[in-house]
Order: structure tokens, then C-alpha cells, then sequence
């Protein structure tokens, strides 16, 4: 990929270069699938008139990472709604009709700007990224986006398996630290008996053992970001060496005398809740202010349920080298136990049940023993006959879109009914359509 690489995507001619690599793409959903394959630093959004406002707000909530450049129509600019999604996402933007000369201008602005990411490589497909388009994690998308600007503390808070980490890295990819390394350290995982040797580091004949000098990990993050991991399990000693660490930013190696000046980014996780261990005493009140200066609460996968299906779908191609080669998807009945199991082990659990089936499955497509739900599927009410025909016909649709990628056209062609029927089996069951479904053929709202 070069450097002059750009996605485009919508309709119109802007007059690019011949000399910049422009990767077309006529819908969000086109330029996704692009972007799989042919990751690009720079966007240019070319919008009409009758563009959905939420559908590409939606997708470049999910492609942060780009720098983005939207022309569109003078009148859009007067809607509240367009001004909203131009402050949000885009560098900068032009109205129609194009200056090609000043756009050529901002667009190599923008691949300047692309260039001065790490290493001067551009980001790829495999950035920390959080998958789902729930309300909940585009609202978590809109707050690591405000936060990894800054420079000040953060503190995660979110249940156990929820993604902790994963918000962490996102925040330290998106920041101007992103050239400097993540450290991750499990604050429980380390005996209590090493772990200021392990944060701090120690000199040669600290103690027994300490034959050579050793940089701890704070140090070795210098010109990036640690992140604390269940920070509530450490020590009370050790909290208040991390407390004067925030304060000074300055370390202290176990056995040193001198003061080591470590430039790094503090970023905090915790699965229980911090203010109440301090009212129990069992966590510094001056620490916990210390690091609570920005906050993020990563929500739990039962407050995602629209993100269930997609995510089992992400993690089964994400492992497919794992999987039986004659197993193809999930059957009607597993998608419904997803939905309906309330998942306390979050997104953690939701992959090992995954790759567990994978695996174990017997037949074509996984089915809920498959994924160890079978007897959590047991346990509901029986259903009325009439119940039951609305929850075969729901499962029957929702595993088509699932085969069809949420294309309307295929997933009608699959169940073997017109695209309008199978808008109104929609609008029946409650079902969204999918937010592309104008780019299908489906009438405009």
C-alpha cells in the first residue's frame, strides 16, 4: 500500500490525481469490505443529497482510525445533524461543486498528518478495535476518541471479560503515544511479594537473587501508556509508591537511591468498584482521585444484545482455522439461545463457547449443546403453540440475515420471499433493518 492511498466513498467526481491509489467504493457497505483487505490512512466522503445522515455516521464510527474529508451539498451544511457528523468525524470538507485544486490540498494535508503515525506506517485492519454497533459501545467509541487526546489518567471500569484491555489499547492507539509501547500489567496476577520489584524494577544486590540491575515495567513503558489491570488487588504499600509516581513522575528502583524520571501514560482498570473500596478502606482515597480524573465504563455484553449475533459471527471467522472444515455457521436455534443466554462471563465467555463449538460440533451448523446452552435454552417456559411459530419465524429471518451478511436482497432470496415481504416480517418481529438496506433496493425512508 502507498502512502497516496485513499478510500472514496459515495458517488461524484472530485478530479483526483492520477498519481494517488483510490480505492472507489459506491456504499458503506462496499468500502468495508475494501477496508478488509485495502486499509487506507485517508477517507474522502463525497455525500448527495439523499444520504442518510445516520448510516454514515454509523460507519465512521467504526472507521475512527481515518483521516476523513467530506464533500457534500451547501444545503446539508445548514442541518444540525450533518454540522454534528462533520465536527465528529471529518478533518476538514468542501461543498459541491468540488475545487479539485484545493481538495487535491487538504487531501495531501491529510496524508502528511496519516504519515506521522507510528514507524510512518498507515493503520491496518488489525487495529484495536472494539467490534459491535450497539448504542452502548458507539457511545464508549465517542468517549475513547475525547479521552486518548489528553494526556491525563485514566481509569476503566467494566465487569470481568467485558474488554477492559481491549478499551486501554484503543485509547493508546488513538493518543499521540501511539509510537511508544502498551505495557499491560495484572495488578492480581503478581505474587505480593515481587510486585515492586516488577513495577519499579530493582539494583544489583537489592537482595538475594538480584545479581544484575532491572528495569521495571513502568520504566520499560517510557513514551507510552501501562495499563494497571484489576488495580484494586494491589497492595496498600504499593499504592502509595504509585501515588507519588503520579505526583512526580519520578520512580524509585527497589535498593536505588536515585530518582528515575519516567515519562509514561497511566491507564487503570478495575471490576469492582473503587469508590466503594475506599469507603471500606481498602483502597487510598487520594490515589483513587489520582487516577479517576477520566473515566470509561465498558458496558456489559448483556447491555450489547444487538451486538451478540455480529460478535459470535466476528469471533467464528476470526478462529475459523480452529474450526471442523465441514462446520458453516450457527442454526436458527444456537442464535437464539445467544440472544436469550444473559452471557456473565461477557465477551470472554461468549469466545470460548464460540471456539468450543467450533470444535465440537457435529453437524453443519452449531447448535446449542454445541455451544453448552442447550440446558440454559431448557429452563424457559414452555411456549404457546402461536408463541412458538412467531419465535421459529424471528429465528428463521434473523439466521438468514446472519448467512446474508445483512443484505437484504440475498437473505430475501434465501428465505424464498420478495425483499418487501421480508421488510414487513421486519417491521412484524421488531427486527432493524440493516442500516445499508438502502443500497439493496429498499425504499428510501
Amino acid at each position: 500500500m502507498t502512502t497516496k492511498s485513499i478510500l472514496c466513498v459515495g458517488a461524484g467526481e472530485p478530479g483526483l490525481p492520477a498519481a494517488w491509489e483510490v480505492v472507489r467504493a459506491a456504499t458503506p457497505t462496499e468500502a468495508r469490505r475494501h477496508y478488509k483487505t485495502r486499509p487506507c490512512a485517508v477517507g474522502l466522503l463525497l455525500v448527495q443529497e439523499a444520504d442518510s445522515c445516520a448510516e454514515l455516521g454509523t460507519f465512521l464510527l467504526e472507521h475512527w482510525n481515518i483521516h476523513w474529508t467530506a464533500v457534500l451539498p451547501p444545503s446539508l451544511v445548514a442541518h444540525s445533524s450533518w454540522r454534528q457528523l462533520l465536527r465528529d468525524h471529518c478533518h476538514d470538507y468542501h461543498t459541491w461543486p468540488a475545487d479539485s485544486v484545493r481538495l487535491r490540498h487538504t487531501l495531501g494535508h491529510a496524508l502528511g498528518m496519516a504519515a506521522l503515525r507510528a514507524d510512518g506506517e498507515l493503520p491496518t485492519a488489525s487495529e484495536a478495535t472494539l467490534t459491535g454497533a450497539s448504542a452502548a459501545i458507539m457511545r464508549l467509541r465517542r468517549q475513547i476518541t475525547k479521552v486518548a487526546a489528553a494526556s491525563a489518567p485514566v481509569l476503566i471500569w467494566g465487569e470481568s471479560g467485558s474488554g477492559k484491555e481491549l478499551a486501554a489499547q484503543a485509547v493508546h492507539a488513538h493518543s499521540p503515544r501511539r509510537k511508544g509501547p502498551f505495557v499491560p500489567i495484572n495488578c492480581g496476577a503478581i505474587p505480593a511479594s515481587l510486585i515492586q520489584s516488577e513495577l519499579f524494577g530493582h539494583e544489583r544486590g537489592a537482595f538475594t537473587g538480584a545479581l544484575r540491575e532491572k528495569r521495571g515495567l513502568l520504566e520499560s513503558a517510557q513514551g507510552g501508556s501501562v495499563f494497571l489491570d484489576e488495580i484494586g488487588d494491589l497492595p496498600m504499600e504499593l499504592q502509595a509508591n504509585l501515588l507519588r509516581f503520579l505526583q512526580e513522575k519520578t520512580i524509585y528502583r527497589v535498593g536505588g537511591t536515585r530518582s528515575i524520571a519516567v515519562d509514561v501514560r497511566v491507564i487503570a482498570a478495575s471490576h469492582v468498584n473503587l469508590l466503594q473500596a475506599v469507603q471500606r478502606g481498602a483502597f487510598r482515597e487520594d490515589l483513587y482521585y489520582r487516577l479517576n480524573v477520566l473515566a470509561l465504563d465498558v458496558p456489559p455484553l448483556r447491555e450489547r444484545r444487538d451486538d451478540l449475533l455480529p460478535l459470535a459471527e466476528h469471533f467464528f471467522h476470526t478462529f475459523s482455522d480452529e474450526r471442523a472444515p465441514r462446520v458453516k455457521g450457527f442454526s436458527s436455534r444456537a442464535a437464539q439461545a445467544i440472544r436469550d443466554y444473559g452471557w456473565p462471563g461477557n465477551v470472554r465467555e461468549l469466545i470460548n463457547r464460540v471456539r468450543r463449538a467450533m470444535v465440537m460440533a457435529e453437524g453443519r451448523l452449531i447448535l446449542p449443546q454445541d455451544l453448552g446452552l442447550a440446558a440454559a435454552t431448557a429452563k424457559c417456559a414452555p411456549l404457546q403453540l402461536d408463541d412458538a411459530r412467531v419465535r421459529a419465524e424471528r429465528d428463521a429471518i434473523d439466521a438468514s440475515l446472519l448467512r446474508a451478511g445483512r443484505n437484504i436482497t440475498v437473505a430475501a432470496r434465501d428465505l424464498g420471499v420478495s425483499r418487501m415481504t421480508l421488510y414487513r416480517l421486519l417491521a412484524k418481529h421488531g427486527i432493524p433493518a440493516p442500516s445499508h438496506a438502502r443500497y439493496n433496493g429498499a425504499p428510501s425512508e
